[in-house]
This record gives structure tokens, sequence and C-alpha cells, in this order.
């Protein structure tokens, strides 16, 4: 086994920016929104036991990069780090299966929580619009499903190349989606203009504050006791406009049940937003350790 992880080291480290693509084909999410819609949920689940096994030998860079978020970031030992590896793929597979799940109308086979949920609901109301920064850990493109009529509101602003082919496969074969996509094209700042409408109209819009693309301004900080890049310009935009900052993280708890936080912060300038975003995130990752689903190099390590 150790072997096995050893034939993957390179002399030169992968790049630790964000390369725009996510783990996750057009035929696998075809794949299982057959199994879900024609079987059920948990045999997609059963069914999932027996794949993780081909990611583990047949990803081998994302693979890589999760053994060494294992090892070098939790400090695992060996055999709890082959462990979580295997359970590591599997939540990102229910995670998927979740999604399509409930986009394909099964949101009540689900049970959920709200942690801070009164003081959150109270932003939400305020006629200010709302910035929400989430992160690759649970499943928080899920919370859409169980917000009602604030999902008409939400607005996502991602990659616009990111999950083309899968997002016209979903919008296919699934319930059509509630919230809104600001698209990110490359070198083109029109989205800024949009967050700002988006914002101006009391609606709220969501970032993930832990990817950062090429030519963005970054800082360098302790994550989790190592050096990591962060997107900077997130914050300083959230700071600029000088609406309720809060982040969001959706918790994949055992059986089928989701737990969502929601951190409220107010008046904080950019670098206080940026290191409060950093200690929010690190006390869900020692809380959730496997269920960090960033599959390339995060630290600079």
């Amino acid at each position: 086994m150790t072997s096995f992880f050893k034939k993957y080291k390179k002399k030169n480290r992968e790049p630790i920016s964000w390369e725009g693509k996510s783990r996750g084909g057009a035929w696998g999410h075809r794949f299982f929104i057959f199994l879900i819609n024609r079987l059920s949920v948990r045999f997609a689940y059963f069914f999932l036991s027996f794949v993780v096994p081909y990611f583990i030998l047949f990803a081998p860079s994302a693979t890589k990069s999760n053994w060494k978020y294992l090892r070098k970031i939790q400090g695992f030992g060996f055999f709890q780090s082959v462990r979580m590896l295997y359970l590591n793929y599997y939540r990102f597979g229910q995670v998927l299966i979740d999604k399509i799940a409930v986009r394909s109308g099964q949101a009540r086979k689900y049970s959920y929580e709200f942690e801070n949920y009164s003081a959150f609901l109270e932003i939400l109301n305020n006629p200010k619009g709302v910035i929400l920064i989430g992160a690759h850990v649970g499943n928080w493109e899920i919370g859409s499903g169980f917000f009602g009529e604030y999902a008409e509101k939400i607005n996502i602003v991602m990659l616009d190349a990111e999950y083309q082919k899968i997002k016209e496969l979903l919008e296919k074969n699934l319930n059509p989606i509630t919230h809104k996509i600001i698209p990110v094209k490359g070198n083109d700042f029109s989205h800024i203009y949009r967050i700002k409408e988006a914002l101006d109209k009391g609606e709220y819009v969501c970032f993930q504050g832990d990817r950062f693309i090429k030519d963005q301004s970054t800082k360098t900080v302790a994550f989790m006791g190592k050096p990591a890049k962060f997107s900077y310009d997130l914050f300083y935009l959230a700071d600029r406009m000088g609406v309720p900052v809060v982040f969001y993280f959706s918790l994949r708890e055992k059986g089928m049940r989701y737990k969502f936080k929601f951190i409220i912060e107010k008046k904080l300038n950019a670098d206080e937003l940026m290191g409060a975003y950093i200690r929010s995130l690190e006390n869900v990752l020692k809380e959730y350790p496997e269920q960090w689903f960033n599959y390339y190099n995060f630290w600079d390590v």
C-alpha cells in the first residue's frame, strides 16, 4: 500500500491554483440519474461503494492531493488515512447522488437541521442584499433545494466553463433549478456588475471562498497549520459592497441528513473577513475531515 502512494510522487509539485474543472464526468452523472430514477437513492449508494476503489486507483492526481491532505494536514496515521481516503471519495459520491435526487423531486426523503437559523433569516429578510461565502466542503449546492422561496433570490458565482456539459445534462433530465448563475468569463468583469445589480435588488450572492483562479489577487495565510493561498479579491469585494456577509456550510450527516451552518459577520474589513472565514473553515474541517472535496494541491507544502 505504501508503495502505491509513493508511485505518484513527482519532482515538481502540482500547481496550487484551481484549473476550473471539478471531478465527475457527464457519463457518471447520466448513469447515477438512471439508478436514482429507476431504482432508488439507497441502491445508488450501494453501487457507489464498488465505484470508489476505481477512482482511488485511476484518479492519481486527486488521490495524491487527498492523501497529502489526510497525512500532512490532518495528521492521520497511515491506516486511518487509508480508511478516510475511501470515506472521502464515498462521501463525495453521496453528495453528487443527493444533489441529483433533490433535483429529481426527492427532497422529502432527506432530513436537515439549521444552526443559527433565526439570525440567518433576519439577515435574509433584511432589504439589503447578502453575500454568502461557502466552500467545497459537504454539499453547499444542495441548500437551494431546502430554502423554499428564498432560493429564487440566490445567485451563484461560478466559472462559465465549469460543468458546462454536466449542467446541460442535468437541465435536460432533472427539475429546473430555482437559483440563478452569475458566470465568470475569463478577464471579462461583467460579473461584477451583475453581482452589484443582484445585491441592489436585495438578493443573495454566493461564492466559494476556498478556490481561486489565475490572475486573481491572493494572500498566503496559515490554514490548518500550513501555508495556503486564498483569493483576496473575494473578501475585498465583500468589504466594498457593504452588505452583510454569511459563511455557509452544508455538511452531510449519517443517513440522509444534512446540517446547515450559518456564521454571520458584520462590519469587518477585507482582512478581518478573510481571517474569520479561514477560522470557520478550519473548525468545519476538524469536525468533518472526510468532506474536503478540493482535489488538487491546495497547500503549498
